[in-house]
């Protein structure tokens, strides 16, 4: 007889989006969210960088924070909420924690992420070597 949690877990199975793509911490990305405004229904696009992700499964979010007007709005999205239309990735960031709560005390450039792509390529003249 099937536990409790895998009846749970094989109920939650239908509700899971399978178009997501790999989104981790420090990830700048656009959050495509439908609003609905009585009868009529617009996207809007949140861009921002993950600055947390919680939960699994069913009940994954992630937090998203971007400035406006040099005040920081965070924002939390259920990655399987049918409110959220795609999540798009633009830009792939080296984190080195899990959670990036400290990007909240920067300003100016040290608010920036180093790109996950830098360093991949070595110069030849240090190949050689």
């Amino acid at each position: 007889m099937p536990s409790a949690v895998a009846i749970i877990e094989e109920l939650n199975a239908a509700t899971l989006k399978t178009d997501l793509p790999r989104i981790d911490v420090g990830d700048t990305v656009n959050v495509h969210g439908r609003i609905v405004e009585g009868d009529k229904e617009r996207i809007q696009i949140f861009q921002g960088v993950v600055i947390a992700r919680a939960g699994r499964g069913v009940n994954a979010m992630i937090t998203v924070r971007r400035i406006v007007d040099e005040m920081g709005v965070e924002r939390m999205f259920p990655l399987n909420s049918p409110r959220v239309a795609k999540f798009e990735v633009v830009r792939k960031a080296d984190a080195r924690r899990a959670k990036l709560y400290y990007l909240r005390d920067r300003v100016g450039k040290s608010r920036r992420l180093r790109d996950k792509r830098r360093g991949l390529k070595k110069p030849a003249a240090a190949a050689g070597t």
